[in-house]
């Protein structure tokens, strides 16, 4: 897994602190909204991870440790009970070829009847 530079994963960690802070201050202005959840979307991509929230705490633990014990986290890490579970891909379901009929065969099987 490739990890980014230390000083980037900084860097974009106290761009989303300090546009969190200003809108916080400001929740009704649009631009600063706009501009911190780009700040949130970039730290995700540069983190890897589905929401700003778990972005920030993973860049946290991530300038706090070495490379090496921060990937060891990653995969031993216990599944976190707040994190929602990622929906299973979509199974269709039908029945059993020798139960499938087509429309056709449909109309052929009651047109004699």
């Amino acid at each position: 897994m490739l990890l980014p530079a230390k000083a980037e994963v900084a860097r974009q960690l106290r761009r989303y602190r300090a546009w969190e802070r200003v809108m916080l201050a400001a929740p009704n202005d649009r631009t600063v909204r706009t501009t911190f959840e780009d700040s949130g979307y970039t730290l995700c991509v540069l983190m890897g991870k589905r929401c700003a929230r778990e972005a920030a705490d993973a860049a946290e633990r991530y300038l706090r440790t070495n490379q090496v014990t921060y990937l060891q986290e990653q995969v031993t890490r216990p599944p976190d009970p707040n994190e929602r579970p990622r929906p299973a891909a979509a199974v269709r379901r039908r029945p059993p070829a020798a139960e499938r009929r087509s429309p056709a065969a449909e109309r052929r099987s009651t047109a004699g009847r």
